[in-house]
């Protein structure tokens, strides 16, 4: 039953950030008159600037949303079992084990973090 409900509450996550994006999208096309409307002075004020915090949410959703199918693609084609039941399984874990395991990702966060760093310097 757990495995159903955290199905059904990505499905549900899911559709709300396609919902988001095609507002975020539809709002980009029309923005620039809307705020040229608002205020006609505003041509001393750059009003590109709001589009481009606009579109860079629009490119960070849209980023989120395509490694989320390639996630989803990877899971699938490896055969492991579902995300929900992994995390069922990861709920019944003992406390102790459950903090090895965030003190482990957090290790190998840091590690890729620095990993990166280096390779950019």
């Amino acid at each position: 039953m757990d495995v159903l409900k955290v199905s059904a509450l990505d499905a549900k996550v899911n559709y709300k950030v396609y919902l988001l994006l095609l507002i975020l999208l539809s709002l980009w096309l029309f923005a620039q008159r809307l705020i040229m409307h608002a205020d006609p002075t505003i041509g001393f004020i750059d009003p590109n600037i709001w589009l481009l915090f606009l579109l860079s949410m629009i490119a960070f959703l849209m980023v989120i949303a395509l490694c989320w199918w390639i996630l989803q693609r990877f899971w699938m084609s490896l055969g492991f079992p579902d995300l929900g039941n992994m995390v069922s399984q990861f709920k019944q874990l003992l406390l102790w084990q459950q903090l090895g395991f965030y003190w482990a990702s957090f290790a190998l966060l840091l590690l890729a973090a620095v990993g990166v760093l280096s390779a950019v310097l």
